[in-house]
């Protein structure tokens, strides 16, 4: 597991500041679930999370029960899997796979989104990604080790 660092996590939610609170969000490869539990501070409606390790999804459910979270569940399976069975559309998407095990692409390609959708997503230096039609670039970071990027869904061809 890879946690979004704490900076790039404060950056991401100053560029969502506006976007967040009422969104139904997908916090998908959730890892520790960071990018999720900020969202639900920060006003979302619904959050989803999507995590396959075991121990983390474990972690992401007992926070859950603390804090009481009823407008959030989570899905401890495969994240792919669930892309492919759940076609519903969210307001904003996290995508921050495990680096080096080829998940990115297959999960931007099964993502159903509704223009004024937002996309953030966290990727290794160098990757080669076909970004679809329709997916407008709002702002990016780039490190010697990682990408992040947060992408507006325009819809348009």
């Amino acid at each position: 597991m890879r946690p979004t660092l704490d900076r790039v996590r404060e950056t991401l939610f100053n560029w969502l500041q506006y976007e967040v609170e009422g969104a139904r969000v997908l916090d998908a490869f959730s890892g520790s679930g960071a990018l999720g539990f900020e969202a639900l501070s920060r006003g979302a409606k619904e959050v989803v999370f999507l995590e396959k390790n075991a121990k983390a999804a474990m972690q992401i459910r007992e926070n859950l029960a603390t804090l009481n979270a009823r407008n959030a569940q989570l899905w401890a399976g495969d994240a792919l899997v669930w892309l492919q069975q759940n076609p519903e559309p969210f307001d904003l998407v996290f995508l921050d796979p495990p680096f080096g095990q080829n998940l990115l692409q297959p999960a931007i390609d099964s993502l159903r989104l509704l223009p004024g959708s937002w996309v953030y997503v966290e990727h290794e230096t160098g990757l080669d990604l076909t970004w679809p039609k329709g997916w407008e670039e709002h702002r990016s970071k780039e490190t010697k080790e990682f990408c992040f990027r947060l992408w507006r869904i325009t819809g348009e061809e």
